[in-house]
């Protein structure tokens, strides 16, 4: 029998495959014998290509990170402008991939593309002046509200039952309606939080960054 042309399975076949079912079902969905009958193959030739599940969840996690734009950050990029541009790509991500949210609040670890992420956003910051320590400080910050708005949404929360808020929650006599809009809501949400935290870091950069560069003329 002729050997076939193209290897039946890549590293990036199966991660293709693993993020597909994670999207469709959920972490828990995630196991080499359930991939290994979603790719047609035995679950033991995954090993040639991953040695732990671990390890294929890191490469999982890491093609998202992989679709965040960062070329936002690219010189002379304001720093302002470049973080909001940024949270929006990283947020767009997240929102394709929820299921994946969880696994990223453990940091980057040795994954490339998170760790380019993290380059990226803390050489800009650095380059216009922030002390390095701050910078690390809103690196971090930024990364806990573009993945805490992405965990869930907060207008989904509310039952459709009006009778539900009718006596005991009369400020929320409107609340049964929230679900039915809840991109406009939850995107509203996450814009309006951007720009206030993005207004908060511009005074701090006035008080900390300008001034400082004041005193050395």
């Amino acid at each position: 029998m002729a050997r076939p042309r193209t290897p039946l399975l890549s590293r990036e076949r199966i991660v293709a495959a693993a993020l597909a079912l994670v999207d469709a079902e959920g972490l828990a969905a995630l196991s080499t014998r359930r991939l290994a009958t979603e790719l047609s193959v035995s679950g033991p030739s995954l090993y040639n290509h991953f040695a732990t599940k671990d390890e294929l969840l890191d490469a999982v996690v890491d093609s998202v990170m992989g679709e965040v734009d960062l070329s936002m950050f690219e010189p002379p990029a304001p720093w302002r402008t470049a973080l909001r541009d940024w949270a929006r790509s990283y947020r767009a991500a997240l929102a394709a991939h929820p299921a994946i949210v969880p696994v990223l609040a453990q940091g980057p670890g040795r994954r490339p593309n998170a760790l380019r992420l993290a380059d990226a956003v803390f050489g800009c910051l650095v380059a216009a002046g922030w002390p390095r320590g701050q910078a690390t400080r809103i690196g971090a910050l930024m990364r806990y509200f573009v993945t805490g708005s992405a965990l869930g949404s907060f207008a989904a929360g509310f039952p459709e039952d009006a009778a539900l808020y009718a006596e005991e929650y009369p400020h929320l006599g409107e609340a049964h309606k929230l679900a039915e809009h809840r991109r406009r809501i939850d995107e509203g949400a996450f814009e309006t939080g951007l720009e206030a935290l993005l207004d908060g870091l511009e005074l701090r950069y006035a008080r900390t960054v300008n001034s400082t560069r004041g005193t050395e003329k």
